[in-house]
């Protein structure tokens, strides 16, 4: 795993949460869920061929 995407986590946690209450402040509640929701769905994305190789590993390490 690269270090990179840990960065990129917080990165997006940090600019997400930003905004979160930003948008709280100002009375846009849905649109802070929104933002919510489109960080964790941009991190998962990016965690998603993580899982598939941890999965593979485990798969192959199962079989022997």
């Amino acid at each position: 795993m690269e270090i990179s995407i840990i960065f990129k986590i917080a990165a997006v946690g940090i600019i997400v949460s930003i905004l979160n209450q930003v948008l709280k402040h100002s009375g846009r509640e849905e649109q802070a869920f929104l933002t919510t929701l489109a960080g964790l769905l941009i991190v998962l994305y990016w965690l998603v061929p993580y899982i598939v190789d941890l999965f593979d590993s485990m798969k192959k390490l199962l079989q022997m």
